[in-house]
């Protein structure tokens, strides 16, 4: 996947929350996003304005497109978003570990879902599973 398009952490999000929250199929987004009217309006934590990603869709189409139909990298990740993507991406909220030098994020992933966060997350991550749970997650930065 050398031609995976880049997204920023903050569209990632909007698109994820189209997709999960609103129950959007690829089509669905595109052709409203595109359009730029008719947009939810989010009364989340996240505060989401579809106005900016129909802005990004506007200026960048192809790039848009081809993000919500085959997938995307995040150009920059921060472990706050990190958090934020799993929580809208999969409907369940990590585990956010924010003391100075160990700052992660850890969550509990299906096979399916760690795909689509390997795929997602910007370079400088790792993902790695925890001993003794099944499933679980950590995902800290590389350098710190």
């Amino acid at each position: 996947m050398g031609n995976t398009v880049k997204l920023s952490q903050w569209d990632a999000l909007l698109v994820e929350s189209l997709r999960k929250g609103h129950g959007w199929s690829d089509e669905e987004i595109i052709a409203k996003v595109k359009a730029g009217d008719d947009l939810p309006s989010d009364d989340s934590i996240f505060q989401f304005n579809y106005s900016d990603l129909a802005a990004f869709a506007q200026k960048e189409p192809e790039t848009f497109e081809a993000a919500v139909r085959n997938g995307y990298q995040i150009k920059y990740n921060t472990v706050r978003g990190i958090r934020s993507w799993i929580w809208v991406a999969f409907g369940e909220e990590p585990q956010l570990e924010l003391e100075a030098g160990q700052e992660a994020v850890t969550a509990r992933l299906t096979p399916e879902q760690l795909e689509r966060v390997k795929t997602a997350l910007s370079f400088g991550w790792s993902i790695e599973p925890i001993d003794g749970a099944a499933g679980s997650y950590r995902i800290e930065p590389i350098q710190r």
